[in-house]
């Protein structure tokens, strides 16, 4: 594989976007969800029992065990715990200094602590691939606080290898896990005739999708498995081209996702996994700038046949095993699963393994090729050092992959038990900490029968009844579906989820009850920011129900034209009774499942808390998606201009150091070049740095002092010449 200095520095500027995105959404929803009045209250989940400090943490990490110690409540805490990760991300997407492996953990700590007391609210994969992914940038990005040095290091790629292989689980499981869990829309390949009504929040481009012809629907289901299925065993491929052929189906399906549904950072998340699969030469290729490849060009036509064979191969498979026919007659091709439970799961017996051992030796090559390129360093000391690094590392590395092998074999019971024993343990005394996760997406595809929908009627009469429509989930006929990416209105995806059973399933729903009759402000703005779109804004309501829906996109009309409505439905079931403050069936519920304070909590009024409060006010009434996109917006911006500004800025070397810098190679020169073409990364201390010849590849640094001795020397030589010439001159004048 080829450099990976731009594909990193992409890679941890995407990260640094998606962490701030995941923190202002979570701050935003905090009060409601978490706040002392919200519907589940965090404090509960901190148990104060006289153990030492250092014990608390170790049992439950989380950085809410110090709230006490500066005389914060939980809910206050949180805020403060969410502003700090929003500004430090923030930061970090500004400044390519603070893209640093300390800031990173900062960062994980953070969104671990607060995961730690999310409950349902924070129960989703996307939360487990942020933690995941965020540890992992720990070991990719430098250590530029500590170290001083932003240069790539010889293990880059080591590190780097984890970002792929955890693309890869999430990947195949997400394909696996549709076919072992028996759904017939799977295995019928009609699922995405249900898919795109029944996601939790469509996108107006949903209705859309939802009027292809079946035909089409069912070929893009076969698409799907073999793009999440097949397409991720080339993640690993040594050549090239392949990588970068499953790079774009991957981006392609990722795109697809993103553009019919509102998956919050999850799609954006694994967009940046997909930036390992990338080298330096296909960056310079789409900044459309030289690159000076060293490749030889002798196996050039064997890998241009073995890659047509491998595409071939892939080809004849899908035909095969989806019974892949054109109909010439209706302008179609149909499709159909032509093998059976029995003969995938004795596939996935023969694959799991193998698909182990080929991590393994992915792995170990990076590891000896990074060796070597560290022993290969010039001087004894940086030589040492450099081992000492590359030994860590390794041993990291080695460890996130062998612990990460535990929840990758769930997809197949047989391979995870023939795990070694060891392997388990150690995945059971980190499991707290969620460096790694099991994955699979879209298992099931539920609402075939219709999508379900919860709506909430309220009144003060029980005569007329009013329905509370959310801001984001299907409520209102005639609604258009929103736009939300990359927020994530948590309450709305929950109530997604209690539509599929019955409340008692949902403890949570009786609380919602319970604040909307109270009237409770941070609540009701989960559900309307806009306080004049909510219908009981003036006094809460007497009398709360809920009833369940069937909820199906509309058609377009015989002449082709658009319907004025997105959805119709039918009613279903009553979902939650007639209930009032004071109700016995509310109150049983409340008291079955412990939602009522026993005692009112402290309000701190110290300085922080103050100041918490002031952000918030700042902040309240304005949409989150419109607050996260500006912040995306402003700081894409401000990098575009700070990368145009160093571009552009002149340099002015010393005779010494411009000769020093032609000794120097093509492609370090391009990554200096091309660092803040991609983001406006570059500070003015990297500017200064780089126009005195410095350059930040560890490369560089390794033949520094013998490129200066070489430059010294013929300039010696040059010098030498110079005098000589000098003298023949005058020996002829005289």
């Amino acid at each position: 594989m080829g450099e990976i200095v731009l594909p990193r520095r992409m890679f941890l500027w995407c990260m640094a976007v998606i962490y701030m995105a995941a923190f202002v959404s979570l701050y935003v929803q905090i009060p409601g969800l978490y706040g002392n009045e919200g519907l589940l209250p965090a404090r509960w989940q901190l148990r104060y029992s006289g153990k030492p400090l250092l014990e608390q943490l170790l049992s439950f990490p989380s950085l809410l065990w110090l709230g006490p110690q500066l005389g914060l409540d939980t809910h206050t805490a949180m805020e403060l715990l969410c502003l700090i990760g929003a500004a430090l991300s923030l930061a970090a997407v500004l400044v390519e200094a603070l893209r640093d492996g300390a800031v990173f953990f900062c960062l994980w700590v953070l969104y671990l602590s607060l995961d730690q007391v999310g409950q349902v609210f924070l129960y989703f994969q996307w939360d487990n691939l942020l933690l995941e992914t965020g540890f992992l940038c720990v070991l990719v990005a430098p250590l530029t606080i500590i170290r001083g040095s932003r240069g790539v290091r010889e293990h880059d790629r080591v590190t780097f290898w984890l970002v792929r292989w955890l693309l890869f689980r999430l990947m195949f499981a997400s394909g696996v896990v549709k076919l072992t869990s028996r759904c017939p829309t799977w295995w019928g390949l009609t699922a995405l005739t249900y898919h795109y009504e029944t996601q939790c929040i469509p996108t107006p481009l949903a209705w859309f999708a939802h009027q292809l012809p079946v035909w089409w629907q069912k070929l893009s289901v076969v698409g799907t498995f073999v793009i999440e299925i097949v397409v991720p065993v080339l993640f690993f491929s040594p050549l090239r081209r392949l990588r970068l052929w499953a790079f774009y189906l991957q981006v392609l399906l990722q795109v697809l996702i993103l553009l019919s549904g509102n998956y919050n950072f999850f799609n954006l998340l694994t967009l940046a996994l997909c930036v390992s699969l990338l080298d330096d030469q296909h960056v310079h290729f789409w900044l459309r700038k030289a690159y000076k490849n060293n490749d030889s060009q002798t196996w050039l036509w064997p890998c241009y046949l073995l890659e047509l064979a491998v595409w071939a191969l892939t080809v004849f498979g899908t035909i095969v095993c989806f019974d892949l026919q054109q109909d010439t007659n209706k302008y179609s091709i149909s499709s159909r699963t032509a093998f059976t439970y029995h003969q995938f799961n004795q596939f996935l017996k023969t694959v799991t393994i193998p698909s182990i051992w080929i991590g393994v030796l992915s792995l170990t090559w990076e590891m000896v090729t990074s060796m070597f390129r560290c022993a290969c360093v010039s001087g004894f000391l940086r030589r040492f050092w450099g081992m000492v690094q590359w030994t860590v590392i390794a041993a990291a590395a080695a460890s996130m992959f062998a612990i990460s092998l535990v929840p990758f074999t769930y997809i197949e019971s047989d391979s995870h038990a023939r795990l070694w024993p060891g392997v388990r343990r150690a995945h059971e005394l980190v499991d707290r900490y969620k460096l790694v996760d099991s994955y699979g997406l879209f298992r099931r595809m539920t609402g075939v029968g219709g999508r379900p929908e919860v709506v909430i009627e309220g009144s003060n009469d029980k005569v007329t009844w009013t329905e509370i429509e959310f801001m984001y989930k299907p409520g209102n006929l005639s609604a258009s579906p929103p736009v939300v990416t990359p927020h994530q209105p948590r309450l709305d995806w929950q109530m997604w989820f209690a539509a599929l059973g019955s409340h008692t399933q949902a403890p949570w729903f009786s609380s919602l009850i319970y604040r909307l009759l109270q009237g409770k402000q941070d609540v009701i703005d989960l559900i309307q920011t806009d306080v004049s779109q909510y219908p009981f804004h003036r006094q809460p309501p007497a009398y709360l129900r809920a009833h369940r829906y069937r909820y199906w996109f509309t058609k377009p009309k015989a002449d082709g034209s658009y319907p004025q409505r997105w959805w119709k439905r039918v009613y279903d079931e009553e979902f939650y009774p007639i209930v009032q403050l004071g109700d016995t069936f509310l109150e049983s519920m409340l008291n079955q499942h412990g939602l009522k304070d026993k005692s009112p909590p402290r309000i701190p009024n110290n300085t922080v808390a103050q100041a918490t409060r002031w952000v918030r006010a700042q902040v309240k009434g304005v949409p989150a998606h419109t607050l996260i996109w500006t912040l995306i917006a402003c700081s894409a911006t401000f990098c575009l201009l700070q990368g145009l500004r160093n571009r552009n800025k002149p340099t002015e070397r010393t005779p010494l150091a411009q000769k020093a810098a032609v000794t120097v190679s093509d492609h370090a020169e391009n990554v200096a070049d091309d660092s803040s073409d991609l983001c406006g990364m570059s500070d003015e201390q990297q500017a200064e740095e780089e126009d005195n010849g410095a350059n930040s590849e560890d490369e560089v640094e390794e033949g520094e002092g013998e490129e200066m001795d070489a430059v010294s020397d013929d300039k010696e030589d040059e010098e030498g010449d110079e005098m000589e010439k000098e003298e023949i001159p005058k020996k002829r004048k005289f």
